[in-house]
């Protein structure tokens, strides 16, 4: 897998600032200060893009990175982070928490809100970075996670974050090209899992059987994405509560049950534009696949949603792939 970043090209004095620019550039724009004033800095970047996400391997000496309220209002980025402690120790603060990360522990975190990111000695961590919208959770309910240790070794679907984050890693040089979107819906669908599990499990919290409610209500909807006449009624009689009740939720969730349904079912369709699996399968298919029969309408959806035509899309994307693969 190729070097994005190796400080150990460059002159010592020239090494931290390289490294400050190389992380702006990678991740978002950061604050980033050294406890050894930037002496003979030692740090390596590598990794690799699955589809939207990208998984980054960071390997450095003690270092803190600040994503500040200026630099967030600044240079939005619109993603989420994973941070996975692989070696070495680091503590993340984010929403009034502090989450130890130690190896084998993992913590998710907003870019685009405040956080403080401070890496204890020689360490490394694997980088998970993906967009808002690709994670099955309202962003109230993701918030609610951020700055939260999460011990690889708990019991549930969490335990399998470690070895299944560094396998991805390892074999990523080895994929297809073609292969990467696939394989960044499976690990969005993992983590997804796990930090439902994780939302269920919060302590001290008197709404956990309205939020234990919502999740069973948005598995539903993940289940039924297909079905053309799935609405909020539909939701509300399969759970045996009140329309209100359901509007409800998902408005304390941040977000309208209405508008998940199409957030989600534009991502489901999103996937298969770009899975060549389903490369033949016409693009007005692939709207009735998820819920959209009128190919006009669901064309008028996708583009208000992605900026471009689904046709478009698939086109530009495919060509992307092709030039990407040609190129290596």
């Amino acid at each position: 897998m190729p070097d994005v970043v190796r400080t150990s090209d460059l002159p010592a004095g020239q090494r931290f600032d390289f490294w400050k620019a190389a992380l702006a550039r990678t991740f978002a724009p950061l604050e980033v200060t050294d406890p050894a004033d930037g002496a003979d800095f030692r740090g390596r970047l590598s990794g690799s893009y699955f589809g939207t996400a990208r998984l980054i391997d960071v390997r450095a000496d003690s270092h803190t990175a600040m994503r500040t309220s200026r630099l967030v209002a600044t240079a939005p980025v619109g993603c989420y982070k994973l941070g996975l402690q692989l070696r070495g120790s680091a503590v993340l603060i984010q929403d009034g928490r502090e989450a130890t990360l130690s190896p084998g522990t993992f913590a998710l975190y907003d870019a685009d809100r405040p956080y403080t990111l401070a890496l204890a000695g020689e360490h490394r961590q694997l980088i998970l970075m993906f967009p808002h919208e690709l994670l099955r959770l309202p962003p109230a309910s993701a918030a609610r996670l951020t700055a939260i240790a999460m011990p690889g070794a708990e019991p549930g679907a969490g335990r399998l974050i470690p070895s299944f984050l560094t396998q991805v890693f390892a074999v990523a040089d080895e994929a297809a090209p073609n292969s990467a979107v696939r394989l960044a819906g499976n690990v969005l669908d993992l983590l997804t899992t796990v930090l439902a599990e994780r939302l269920e499990r919060l302590p001290g919290d008197s709404d956990t059987p309205s939020r234990a409610l919502l999740l069973r209500m948005m598995a539903f909807i993940e289940e039924h994405l297909g079905d053309p006449y799935l609405s909020p009624q539909v939701v509300a009689d399969a759970h045996h509560v009140s329309l209100r009740q359901v509007h409800k939720l998902f408005h304390a969730g941040g977000s309208t049950v209405a508008g998940w349904i199409r957030q989600r079912r534009l991502e489901r369709c999103r996937r298969d534009l770009l899975d060549p699996v389903v490369a033949a399968l016409p693009v007005s298919a692939i709207g009735a696949r998820w819920g959209y029969p009128d190919p006009a309408h669901f064309s008028r959806l996708f583009k208000s949603c992605y900026g471009v035509a689904p046709r478009e899309f698939r086109h530009s994307r495919s060509s992307s792939v092709h030039e990407g693969a040609r190129r290596s």
